[in-house]
């Protein structure tokens, strides 16, 4: 599982978080002078969790009526803003649940700012 403060470092980061399937904010490091404070990422932490939970019915649901495989469970997403984006991943709790592990890591994120983002090492450190 990747470390928030190497996550932080990478371009673009404005800050790293972790939050549970509930949307409720665990931990997180933010830039200095970043536009982002604990509160903007609950929100976004909450966010983040409806949409991995609708994504994961979509994909479940396309498998179940087209009989494709491979789409569900989702691993990781990317929200563009405006002037940000997020990405999240859940490939840690995916491995784990697999795994048959009793207990599932936390979801990680990262807030990029658009101009200088780099999503694919930011997919990258996420799936460490």
């Amino acid at each position: 599982m990747a470390k928030l403060d190497s996550l932080l470092a990478l371009p673009g980061a404005l800050a790293a978080f972790e939050f549970r399937a509930s949307g409720e904010l665990l931990t997180q490091e933010i830039a200095p002078n970043a536009p982002l404070d604990p509160e903007i990422l609950d929100l976004v932490c909450h966010m983040c969790a409806a949409n991995m939970s609708i994504c994961n019915m979509q994909t479940r649901g396309w498998e179940a009526i087209t009989g494709m495989k491979g789409f569900f469970p989702v691993r990781e997403f990317t929200l563009v803003g405006f002037d940000w984006s997020v990405v999240v991943s859940s490939a840690q709790r995916e491995a784990q649940r697999a795994a048959g592990e009793p207990t599932l890591a936390p979801y990680q994120g990262v807030v990029l700012a658009n101009p200088k983002a780099d999503y694919e090492a930011t997919f990258a450190a996420l799936d460490k």
